[in-house]
């Protein structure tokens, strides 16, 4: 085993700051499956997942190469937030902004289905759902998308997502709860039945 590979990340950065390439190496190795997965699963396009993974780790190289890094122990979430501000940047681009208003209605979209004993045709509705929903949260205010994205695609706890955005945990959760409210306005409009049962 390469002696690199016993370092924390932050050890790696230090030394690939200092010009040791073959620590980079390693961050990269350590990083590339769960970043490249995480942008895939966001942006569902070969092409443009990679484009956005390259980006991402020339933004990482810069930043560390310039200084401008801190050390928090949390080297992982810096990447995956960068990322993740490529992927907002990404979609940006591709639409105009669209609020929806909220209203005052409790909705959970993720938590109101029945997996048991499912069918062919269930798993095909489950995964239509899951594809309409998938459409919707590109059309969610910046803010919203992020934390929904976090909390569901990422798993991180709403303390690590108000952490990751420097809000508070009461503004994330109410972050989710608005994009949760504005998903199930915006299935209504569209007429999209986003409940598996």
């Amino acid at each position: 085993m390469n002696t690199l590979d016993l370092l924390t990340d932050e050890n790696l950065v230090v030394l690939y700051a200092e010009g040791n390439n073959a620590a980079f190496d390693v961050l990269l190795n350590r990083h590339k499956a769960s970043i490249h997965s995480y942008i895939y699963f966001i942006v569902r396009n070969k092409e443009l997942a990679e484009d956005l993974f390259q980006e991402t780790f020339v933004k990482v190289i810069m930043t560390i190469k310039q200084g401008r890094y801190t050390e928090n122990g949390k080297f992982k979430a810096w990447i995956t937030r960068i990322a993740h501000n490529l992927i907002i940047d990404n979609f940006r681009q591709e639409r105009n902004e669209n609020t929806i208003s909220n209203d005052e209605v409790e909705v959970d979209l993720f938590n109101n289905m029945n997996l048991c004993d499912r069918t062919i045709e269930d798993k095909l509705v489950e995964h239509q759902v899951y594809a309409d929903i998938r459409k919707l949260v590109r059309f969610l205010p910046d803010n919203q998308r992020e934390v929904l994205e976090m909390r569901y695609y990422q798993d991180l706890s709403f303390k690590e997502i108000a952490d990751l955005t420097g809000v508070s945990i009461n503004t994330a959760l109410g972050r989710m709860r608005y994009a949760i409210l504005n998903l199930r306005r915006m299935a209504e409009e569209h007429h999209i039945e986003l409940s598996i049962a």
